[in-house]
């Protein structure tokens, strides 16, 4: 009888094995789970170095801030869907999510210095006009020039150095804000002298990439807008890719209601203002403004959104010894100069910026729009007038002053102080400032 009890047991603890071996076998996540050897698959954002622009390094902006992509830190928009997919490579700028903790997350713009048409098409040219060939290396290519090699052998960026470069943050450098490029270029750990010994080939590579195709992370960089320079916050570049702060830009704000709409011109009057007096003497102009020039964050503060169109005049120093003249010769002009415009294009002299230059050109293209048809008669009768005398001010500095006085003070009470503007809420209950 016992014996016949031990088989019956036997059989159970067979049976009951054998049903356990198969459930597992049809719920491969169970198996999974009980197998201690078993991977944990997660599923991962497929990065090439191509849409990075990695593989072109060190024609590139910078490094620093790879990581955070890679380690899933900055997401693009796309990514907060199930699928996964990188958004396509012919944008401009996309939209991001940045986070330090994974826990909370905060938007950031993700902008190339220029479209990829024109990327390829300069990198092309670069292999073309250097080696004869229709793809190369391109860091092997720009290392042979001229200018390059004078770089190399520099110790401290000096004006002949930039000579013939496009950008108008450069079209009459002076010393003093060469030395603040160098001092406080962010694509290296040990910034702060303005001697270049902590640059190694690989880094004036980059920054003459850099300041050669769009100057816009430049200035980001060496203005920051924790000195209280109107730019966004400048986080980092990976390839040929720039994180900064987010801002949504002026052109979604040509509908906003007029409380809103005289907010954001005053702001906009306030920041022209600071460009042409400020601490350090620089005089800043745009060569160009549009609707996405200016940007306006979610407290209702208006930034430069795009500072690739600004120039700099050192009001200290003066001009270089090197005319704008003799900086944009053709003797002076290279691959450097030609990576996104013509080399044909003349500079504009330095001699013929007037004081109300940038104020002028946002009368005639930025404020007409947020304003237009916003307020009851009179008032927007007098806010037209002001704007076309403005508009129309080019020869005459004096009567621009006027007309843009008499602007501001008309808006000034034109605003609301509620949460809608943070960025002066609840101090303007309080303050007679706002």
């Amino acid at each position: 009888m016992g014996h016949w009890i031990c088989c019956l047991c036997s059989r159970v603890a067979d049976t009951l094995m054998l049903l356990l071996v198969l459930a597992l076998s049809c719920n491969p996540s169970t198996a999974a789970t009980a197998s201690p050897s078993a991977p944990h698959i997660k599923p991962s954002y497929s990065f090439g170095r191509t849409f990075l622009g990695l593989d072109k390094c060190n024609a590139c902006i910078g490094t620093s801030i790879c990581k955070k992509f890679f380690k899933e830190e900055i997401r693009f928009d796309t990514w907060l869907s199930s699928r996964l997919k990188l958004p396509p490579s012919y944008l401009l700028s996309y939209s991001g999510n940045y986070t330090d903790d994974a826990k909370s997350w905060r938007m950031v713009d993700i902008t190339r210095l220029t479209s990829k048409y024109r990327h390829d098409r300069a990198d092309k040219r670069i292999c073309t006009s250097l080696l004869k060939t229709k793809t190369c290396s391109l860091e092997r290519a720009l290392r042979r020039t001229r200018r390059f090699q004078k770089w190399l052998r520099a110790k401290r960026l000096t004006p002949d150095l930039v000579q013939g470069l496009s950008s108008p943050m450069l079209r009459c450098p002076s010393q003093r804000l060469l030395d603040r490029i160098v001092r406080r270029y962010a694509e290296v750990p040990d910034a702060g002298s303005i001697y270049m010994d902590h640059l190694t080939d690989r880094d004036k590579l980059r920054l003459l990439y850099t300041l050669s195709v769009n100057s816009h992370p430049i200035l980001l960089q060496i203005f920051p807008d924790v000195e209280g320079w109107p730019f966004p916050r400048y986080l980092g570049s990976c390839g040929r890719l720039v994180v900064s702060a987010s801002t949504r830009p002026l052109r979604d704000f040509y509908g906003a209601a007029p409380e809103v709409a005289a907010d954001l011109a005053l702001q906009l009057l306030a920041v022209l203002r600071s460009m042409g007096t400020n601490d350090l003497n620089y005089f800043f102009y745009f060569t160009h403004v549009d609707a996405g020039t200016f940007g306006v964050f979610s407290n209702g503060h208006l930034f430069i959104r795009d500072a690739s169109t600004l120039g700099i005049i050192d009001k200290e120093e003066g001009e270089t010894n090197l005319s704008p003249a003799t900086l944009g010769s053709a003797e002076y002009k290279d691959i450097f100069s030609c990576l996104t415009v013509d080399c044909q294009s003349a500079f504009v002299s330095c001699n013929s910026i007037r004081e109300k230059h940038s104020l002028v050109m946002v009368c005639q293209e930025l404020l007409p729009k947020l304003l237009k048809g916003k307020f009851l008669q009179p008032v927007q009768d007098k806010i037209d007038s002001f704007l076309q005398h403005c508009a129309d001010g080019l020869t005459d500095d004096q009567g621009v002053n006027e007309a843009v006085a008499k602007l501001a003070e008309l808006l000034k009470p034109l605003r609301s102080c509620d949460s809608r503007f943070a960025y002066r809420y609840p101090d303007c209950k309080y303050s007679d400032k706002y």
